[in-house]
């Protein structure tokens, strides 16, 4: 392969992460996808739609990821969750952080990016201070600290830390095949219990479950197949074209936040190019707000008041940290790790819905203590 097609790849990964990630955000802007209104509906109002919409995405992008896995489009070995370390308590402290963080700051990573697009300005500040506390978390003070506490806790495993992993050896199959059969049997059972019952059967909520999950089997085979190297025509080594990691990825939204605040404010250093992270991110911001402007949705929003604008970076910070620290959010474990039935993803999704929980409970004891 020469530079020259080298390059047109790089940029044709980055061009349809991008054009991904706007459908992500337009999508999520109209149906109002979103993991903490999820948890929050069940929680406040015993509504179940929003958790089926996640479920019925899950279910989606699980049987996907399996199909691509075992058809050999993408290696699970090689994607950013397929590691050999199950961090269970960095999952489960990072995810607890994250959830209770969300609340606080009016929605996840996603939603965050979502809100910029239609126009919230306090949303514009829990980004940045998310992506200062994420790029924090992971080289700076708070690496350190997490590198010398919650990480050292872990189970090292021969191959990877993933359910078919586990279950491969009893069941004396390999995990690939299991991962097959796990993913499109798991797939299936969400797909159906999400699909149940007419009330569901809406154009938004079969858009927003099986939109948003194909999106993610989409990134998966854009980063995972298409941007898939075998040999480098210059360094000789395999390489997934524009990935931070230098593995398969799909969406996550809390180190690619990072990542974008390091390239805008690095940009004139030749080493920080474009990544499929960062483009996302502008990708996710970009369709929310072509969708708000086309729904007139779009208004300007701040603050409405100190303890307001408190609550949010308190958040934002928790989301930063947690997030980095869980190896992702609501959609880069919730979703995208969860297409991969990973054991850090299983551990860290479990947690962040616990937290926002204990952020609904704790805002709720807040209120009748002010009442």
């Amino acid at each position: 392969m020469q530079t020259s097609d080298l390059s047109a790849l790089n940029t044709l990964v980055l061009s349809a992460s991008f054009a991904l990630s706007l459908l992500f955000g337009a999508i999520a802007q109209r149906t109002h996808f979103c993991t903490m209104g999820a948890v929050s509906d069940v929680v406040n109002m015993g509504d179940w739609t929003r958790m089926r919409q996640w479920g019925l995405a899950i279910g989606v992008a699980m049987a996907g990821f399996a199909l691509l896995a075992y058809t050999g489009f993408i290696d699970p070995a090689k994607t950013l969750h397929g590691g050999n370390r199950w961090l269970w308590l960095s999952a489960a402290l990072g995810g607890l952080m994250f959830g209770f963080g969300m609340v606080l700051s009016s929605g996840c990573g996603s939603k965050t990016l979502v809100r910029v697009g239609s126009g919230s300005l306090k949303s514009l500040v829990v980004l940045l201070v998310m992506g200062w506390a994420g790029f924090a978390t992971m080289k700076g003070i708070t690496a350190v600290l997490r590198v010398d506490t919650v990480d050292r806790v872990a189970v090292d495993f021969a191959g990877t830390a993933s359910l078919p992993q586990v279950l491969a050896g009893p069941l004396g199959l390999a995990p690939v095949t299991l991962l097959l059969v796990l993913g499109l049997l798991i797939g299936a059972v969400l797909m159906v219990w999400a699909l149940r019952g007419d009330q569901f059967l809406r154009a938004d909520n079969l858009l927003a479950g099986f939109g948003i999950g194909g999106i993610i089997v989409a990134m998966w085979w854009v980063s995972g197949h298409l941007g898939h190297l075998a040999e480098h025509p210059e360094t000789l080594e395999e390489v997934y074209l524009a990935t931070n990691s230098g593995r398969a990825e799909a969406l996550s939204f809390v180190a690619p936040v990072s990542y974008t605040l390091d390239w805008l404010m690095f940009y004139s250093d030749k080493s920080k190019v474009l990544t499929l992270g960062i483009v996302s991110v502008f990708g996710v911001i970009v369709g929310s707000m072509l969708m708000a402007l086309w729904g007139r949705t779009f208004r300007w929003e701040g603050f409405g008041s100190t303890e307001d604008v408190a609550n949010h970076l308190v958040g934002a910070v928790l989301m930063g940290v947690g997030g980095v620290t869980a190896m992702g959010c609501t959609i880069g474990q919730g979703l995208t790790g969860l297409s991969t039935l990973g054991l850090n993803s299983l551990v860290a999704f479990a947690a962040i819905v616990t937290g926002a929980v204990l952020g609904f409970r704790y805002q709720m004891w807040r209120l009748e203590r002010m009442a």
